[in-house]
């Protein structure tokens, strides 16, 4: 579109509205514009010489009235309202939404005169230029001027808003220039600044400016005096306080506080009195007094904060305070009940923590060794703890340092560090409420270290009874006795404890359970347990023994009982939705009855197969054991023999040391190979392979030794091992069979496979023996020494078997 001009000046301009937004001329300006037809305007106006007409539309916020008053109703004197802004766009940018980004800069006052609606999708203004004031007297116009810049550096000394812009203000000697550049560089509300622009004549508004700022430096003026009272009375207030609290602690000092429980006691009052009230050393009393006298000076500031946070830690720490069985005998009896009654099976552990309870109670003294009790996750480690704090009366506290890598989280941060507070073990102690009770140090062998420092230098302290009758917290800064502390310990491996730190506990290890210690766990704890969290009565829910076995073997794969648990709650949950979908109709509403054939159906299809013996003996193939964290397990080491070069290949994820003991049992068939019948040049031309299955699981350990040299032997000299052989036992380049661990474990699992004899290291004997029958009942043990009893077990046993056979046969026939 193109502009029009008539005789008389009168121009025809795109019409734009900006929300709350006022643009003097001479004053260049960024905005956005998201109304469509301010749009369209400044899109009309780019199209031809870039010059639209702008007029301040409120907003909601400010007012309900549009922009376009053309009333002729006047603000003030020499008001025109109806005056807007020529301004020339000098860059326009599109964004998203349809929104533009404009810079436009101030030509000059227009009055509109007509507005046209209908003529395009945006409106058409008839404006007419605003004719200023020719300034006739000189003498005037530049006392106004300095009078206007002398306003404008008082308001900006006040400020501190507009310093930079005063050399600015003092270029300008164009009156009208001036008043428009200083109306629009300061923070003045939407009415001044339409006042200034629509008062045409130049000496009118600048009068108006001048008493826009003297008003403005006024009201600045009167708030700095209203601060300034407001400060002093707090200053008054914080004085009279400290006076107040001087002159109580003058008259306790001469005891002349007889009134003093006719007046309300002060915040320090209250503190003294708490403390002469504690049951703490006296050391901790005239620490406390000393933290209370500082209070009081620092009462309104941020140090009185960390004071007042500082004495309530102290004063409710249990300095003096012990639990009510204190001094009660522990009730053996009582523990050995509570025991039996929250764990079945155990039988190690149970007896080790009654040992360890009735010393504790005949010698009186609380020095003794600190129990670790170390075991695969879901074995009861957690749940033990908690009976022995119910078998000795004593309040129960976990701590779980599980990924604990700082050492302030045990020794606390100094008061003087924002948001400081004192360490776990004080923590508890405080949660508590007893200087004596049971603190479980849960996942011990789960923390680290790093550039914080070392948890486990800072737990050395904690447990060594030696130094912790005067545990210092980094927070409280006095001696804490620590010594009637009960501390007992769990992990998951000892391997992760540091060596001093393991030397300070007594070990005590829960091996995994048996599949018949898990059913009647599953029997006596698990299924009520998982009924009363699932809203399933025993009328609604029967399963068979024969279902909960086959969970047992099925669907689970640990040494603990959790995911049995987690199984067991999903067929309760399977059966609460049965229940209730079948509800109101006649049949079927007996209980949900899950055996082993229809278990599947809850559970769904069965997740651990049942390990299975080869079908026939082979050369080349042996059976050893293993212990996992879950448990033990049977471990297949497959060899095959072929021609080439004498290399040996290890396949299967194998670790260092279990490769390394692969090169030893490789190193003995060697040197024994000749007694065998087997060429003096057979392993410089055949190539060995070792492989052990599943090689997504990673495998390490020296236990599978003699499995891989008996393995090797048996495919250099095609000789058959008996496919129900396992065995497990480090082998010496001599050929020593070297003692392992895990072995409950690991006969648990060759039991479990159908494998009828296990080869053990003879040293393990004692161990065995103190394996519960139930587990070595059924299966062969046999112990040796050396690598020639292992070859003679294993291939002597084929041949029996052959023989048997054979005789059979014979008869037969």
């Amino acid at each position: 579109m193109k502009e029009k001009k008539s005789k008389n000046d009168i121009r025809e301009l795109p019409l734009a509205a900006l929300e709350d937004m006022v643009i003097f001329p001479g004053n260049t300006i960024q905005f956005d514009v998201s109304d469509k037809r301010a749009v369209a305007a400044a899109e009309a106006a780019m199209l031809s010489d870039g010059y639209m007409f702008v007029m301040m539309s409120r907003s909601e916020k400010n007012t309900e009235e549009s922009f376009y008053p053309l009333s002729g109703k006047e603000k003030g004197e020499g008001f025109n309202e109806n005056i807007g802004s020529v301004v020339k766009i000098t860059q326009m940018i599109r964004l998203d939404n349809g929104m533009l980004r404009l810079q436009v800069y101030g030509d000059g006052r227009s009055v509109l005169i007509e507005k046209d609606p209908l003529s395009a999708p945006y409106d058409i203004a008839k404006i007419s230029p605003v004719a200023e004031d020719v300034v006739t007297d000189s003498i005037k116009a530049e006392a106004i001027r300095r009078e206007l810049i002398n306003e404008a550096e008082g308001y900006a000394s006040e400020t501190a808003g507009i310093n930079g812009m005063m050399l600015r203000f003092r270029k300008i000697r164009n009156l009208s220039a001036l008043a428009d550049s200083i109306i629009s560089s300061l923070p003045f509300n939407l009415d001044d600044r339409l006042e200034i622009l629509g008062t045409a004549a130049v000496f009118l508004r600048c009068r108006k400016l001048l008493s826009i700022l003297k008003n403005e430096r006024n009201i600045i003026k009167n708030r700095r005096e209203i601060a300034e009272k407001i400060s002093l009375q707090v200053d008054e207030h914080q004085k009279e306080y400290l006076l107040r609290e001087q002159l109580y602690f003058i008259k306790n000092e001469l005891g002349e506080n007889d009134d003093d429980n006719n007046k309300e006691k002060s915040e320090a009052e209250l503190f003294e009195e708490a403390v002469e009230k504690l049951d703490a050393p006296e050391e901790v009393k005239e620490k406390l007094r000393k933290e209370i006298r500082h209070f009081v000076y620092s009462y309104f500031s941020q140090e009185g904060q960390v004071d007042r946070a500082y004495i309530e830690t102290l004063l409710e720490l249990p300095w003096n305070k012990t639990s009510e069985d204190h001094d009660k005998k522990i009730d053996i009896n009582k523990a050995k009940d509570i025991l039996e009654r929250d764990h079945y099976g155990l039988k190690d552990v149970k007896e080790r923590v009654i040992e360890y309870l009735a010393v504790r109670t005949l010698t009186g003294r609380s020095d003794a060794s600190i129990l670790c009790l170390v075991g695969p996750p879901g074995t009861g480690k957690t749940s033990i703890a908690r009976s022995v704090a119910e078998a000795t009366g004593k309040p129960y506290v976990r701590i779980c340092l599980g990924g604990v890598r700082d050492e302030a989280e045990i020794r606390g941060h100094r008061k003087t560090y924002v948001g400081a507070m004192p360490g776990r073990v004080t923590a508890a102690l405080k949660q508590a409420g007893v200087k004596d009770p049971l603190i479980l140090l849960d996942e011990i062998d789960k923390m680290s270290q790093d550039y914080h420092g070392d948890v486990a230098s800072a737990m050395l302290e904690v447990l060594d009874p030696e130094q912790n009758k005067s545990f210092r917290d980094h927070y409280v800064e006095l001696p804490q006795d620590l010594s009637e502390v009960l501390f007992i310990a769990t992990a998951n491996d000892w391997d992760n404890i540091p060596r001093p730190l393991l030397d300070r506990m007594e070990v005590i290890e829960i091996a995994g359970y048996t599949a018949n210690e898990k059913f009647h766990i599953a029997k006596e704890h698990l299924l009520k347990k998982t009924e009363e969290k699932n809203g399933v009565t025993p009328s609604m829910f029967r399963i068979t023994d024969g279902a909960v076995k086959k969970v047992i073997d099925c669907y689970t794969r640990e040494a603990g009982v959790r995911e049995l648990e987690r199984m067991l709650s999903k067929l309760c949950r399977k059966t609460a939705v049965e229940i209730l979908s079948r509800k109101g109709k006649a049949k079927n509403k007996g209980p949900v009855r899950i055996t082993d054939s229809n278990i599947e159906q809850y559970l769904g299809k069965i997740k651990y197969p049942s390990e299975k013996l080869n079908g026939k003996n082979e050369a080349g193939v042996v059976r050893g054991l293993a212990w996992t964290g879950v448990g033990g397990t049977t471990l297949m080491v497959e060899v095959n023999v072929m021609p080439g070069k004498g290399e040996l290949t290890l396949t299967g994820q194998l670790g260092d040391v279990m490769k390394e003991s692969a090169m030893a049992s490789l190193t003995y068939v060697r040197s024994i190979a000749s007694s065998y019948g087997v060429a003096d040049d057979y392993f410089q031309n055949h190539d060995i392979h070792v492989h052990l299955p599943e090689g997504a699981v990673p495998k390490d350990g020296p236990s599978a030794g003699i499995t891989m040299a008996t393995a090797i032997l048996s495919a250099v000299t095609s000789k058959r091992v008996d496919r129900k052989l396992a065995m497990t036992g480090e082998i010496s380049l001599r050929g020593n069979v070297m003692p392992v661990g895990g072995l409950k474990e690991k006969i648990l699992a060759a039991k479990t496979a159908g494998v009828t004899t296990v080869l053990l290291p003879y040293e393990n004997m004692i161990n065995v023996e103190e394996i519960d029958k139930e587990i070595t009942d059924g299966i062969e043990l046999i112990y040796v020494k050396h690598m020639d009893e292992v070859v003679l077990r294993a291939f002597e046993t084929v041949s029996k078997r052959t023989r048997s056979k054979n005789d059979n046969k014979k008869s037969r026939a």
